[in-house]
């Protein structure tokens, strides 16, 4: 499963190199995952759930408007847009400091991509659907290079299926011993 930006400069299809049926993709703006949202959480049920994915990418982009956008004085003229970026906002408020010593807008916002693209994985890594599976499928965090076309692996599900089967092994035997 793709979770990407609405962006289409990021062709799913293109960036993986793959065929027509090999992803079941869901976009929106600055590839967002939101639990409150029944149009993510119905694309999330059925591709875990009925088509038994074993892989969910979350893929953020550099360049990113709806990113950008977050870091600007939101429009009146674009309620839903404003809604739809409020997590975005919220994440910049938390990161400020850092983000501030980004002295450019488009280095800043490039950052803000990055944290998005980790805050989205956690999301979903926490949902009842990816989480209760018996074999959950693991949630990678990717961000596409617009300007050099290359994918940065910021989250990998590897990495955090090792570390989870690993606490579970620290947990139990922490029991045995008491």
């Amino acid at each position: 499963m793709w979770i990407g930006c609405s962006d289409s400069r990021v062709p799913a299809e293109t960036i993986t190199n793959a065929n027509p049926g090999d992803l079941f993709v869901h976009r929106n703006i600055a590839n967002l995952f939101s639990p409150s949202d029944d149009n993510t959480m119905s694309v999330l049920e059925y591709a875990v759930r009925v088509l038994k994915v074993d892989h969910v990418i979350v893929c953020g982009h550099y360049g990113c408007g709806g990113v950008r956008a977050s870091l600007l004085p939101l429009s009146s003229d674009l309620p839903h847009v404003n809604r739809r970026i409020a997590p975005l906002c919220a994440l910049s408020e938390r990161h400020r400091e850092e983000l501030e010593s980004f002295t450019e807008l488009d280095a800043r916002a490039n950052r803000l991509a990055e944290m998005n693209v980790l805050e989205q994985v956690r999301l979903l890594r926490q949902t009842a659907i990816v989480r209760d599976r018996d074999e959950p499928p693991l949630v990678h965090g990717w961000i596409f290079g617009l300007h050099d076309g290359h994918i940065n692996v910021l989250a990998s599900g590897y990495d955090h299926a090792r570390k989870t089967k690993d606490d579970a092994r620290l947990t139990h035997a922490s029991l045995e011993a008491v």
